[in-house]
């Protein structure tokens, strides 16, 4: 005799995969990324994603204003957001040898209704959040969002196929508040 179970996914499990159920700040989210191109053999690779902090408004421009002098406001109807990241990345087998390049661009602020706001043109506290990334690596670092004022629930957005060509993965969902 066998036995079928069927997995029912939880809320739980689903949180940060979309829009609709973000992961609030604290939570590790998990996903694959393809690495591979054309016709070429694909290597998954495992990588963890933790939104560790978010600093909003006046306390968040103190911060960029201090990484430097050159760095202006955020212009009238605009804040800025500062959100720290760890970022794991991890080979699912042999050989283990692509390297996933993170990049700022791969993160954005949004409304919950899907409008993408504007990247941050400022010089960032250090460290940054971006680095070419090999199999049993992490980077923790910053990256600088602008937001609306008068968005009081703005999310944040990860793609790891943003501007990369060659890699593929899905996209994770935070709650900037």
């Amino acid at each position: 005799m066998f036995a079928i179970t069927l997995a029912i996914p939880t809320a739980r499990s689903q949180e940060g995969n979309t829009p609709f159920n973000p992961a609030p700040v604290g939570v590790t989210l998990s996903g694959i990324i393809e690495c591979g191109q054309g016709y070429t053999s694909h290597e998954l690779y495992n990588m963890k994603i933790t939104l560790l902090e978010v600093i909003r408004g006046d306390s968040a421009w103190k911060l960029i204003k201090t990484a430097s002098n050159s760095n202006k406001s955020a212009g009238y109807g605009f804040e800025y957001i500062l959100a720290r990241i760890k970022f794991e990345y991890y080979a699912r087998g042999k050989p283990g040898l692509c390297v996933h390049k993170l990049t700022l661009e791969q993160f954005k602020a949004c409304s919950t209704e899907g409008v993408d706001y504007p990247a941050a043109d400022v010089i960032l506290p250090q460290p940054e959040m971006q680095g070419d990334m090999r199999s049993g690596e992490s980077i923790e670092g910053w990256i600088a969002l602008l937001v609306p004022l008068t968005d009081r629930k703005p999310l944040l957005y990860y793609s790891a196929d943003a501007g990369a060509a060659v890699q593929h993965g899905g996209s994770k969902w935070f709650k900037l508040y």
